[in-house]
Parts: structure tokens; sequence; C-alpha cells
């Protein structure tokens, strides 16, 4: 499945949105998120859709810990680090990159740099995977988020 709504326009308006599973979130509501889909569509009103899909987001949020406890709002304080990574997520995608194409689409050439501050700390938080997990510096090595 590629990029959903929610994390390309959401995305554009803070990085956080490119890579929550929200999806997955979808699919255990499924039935939730097709009674809503359904009265939306005969009511011609998507309030009770866009309900759903806020409540939806607001929970993966929760979930990652993305909100502030004390205030129920979206927190802000990216670090240059997560907005790298969040870079790095955005570019992949669906797709296994090797790190020379991932540096390609950052416009990245430096990389000891790229390694620093995308790829070790995407790696470290569990949120990117090596393809050969084995034998880390392959020259076959690609890069793919994990499911």
């Amino acid at each position: 499945m590629g990029r959903m709504w929610h994390s390309l326009l959401l995305g554009q308006w803070k990085d956080l949105f490119f890579w929550p599973p929200v999806e997955e979130l979808i699919q255990s509501r499924q039935k939730e998120y097709y009674d809503a889909l359904g009265k939306a569509d005969k009511n011609t009103d998507s309030a009770v859709f866009v309900e759903l899909m806020l409540e939806i987001i607001y929970d993966t949020l929760k979930e990652m810990s993305y909100l502030d406890r004390s205030t129920g709002q979206v927190s802000d304080h990216d670090t240059d680090q997560d907005k790298s990574v969040n870079r790095l997520i955005a570019v992949l995608g669906d797709e296994e990159m090797s790190a020379a194409d991932i540096m390609k689409k950052l416009g990245l050439s430096h990389r000891p740099t790229f390694r620093k501050n995308y790829l070790s700390p995407a790696l470290e938080s569990g949120l990117v995977e090596r393809t050969i997990p084995d034998k880390p510096n392959s020259k076959n090595q690609k890069y793919r988020l994990v499911k």
C-alpha cells in the first residue's frame, strides 16, 4: 500500500506524520472505518468519516508518544536528528533502496554525515532495517522501513 492521504497531507504540515502506522490502526478498526465511509456516503456528509480518521490519527500519536501527556497536544520537540530520520523515512516509502540511492534522493553527497545523522539513528530506533542484516557492509545491502 502506498502512502495514504493523511501521511502526505499532514506530513507537509509536520514531518512526524510521514510515517506513523495509521494504516495498522485503520486495519484494526476496519469495520468502524467502512461503517463511517458508508454513513458519509449515505448522508453526503463526510463529518463522521473525518471524525473517525482524526480519532485514529490521535490514537496513533498517543501510541507513538508524540503527544504531550499534560496538554494532549502534538509535541513540537523535533530535533534535527528527528527531522533527518523523518526525511529518510519519507524518501524510502515502500521501497528497498541502497544507501547511495537514498543519499541521491535526499540530495546528500557526504557518506559519513549521511550515516551519522540519517541512517544510523533510523536503524537504531528500529524504524529502518537492512535487507541483509547478517552482512551490514555488503555491496548489495539495501534498506527498507520496518513493517
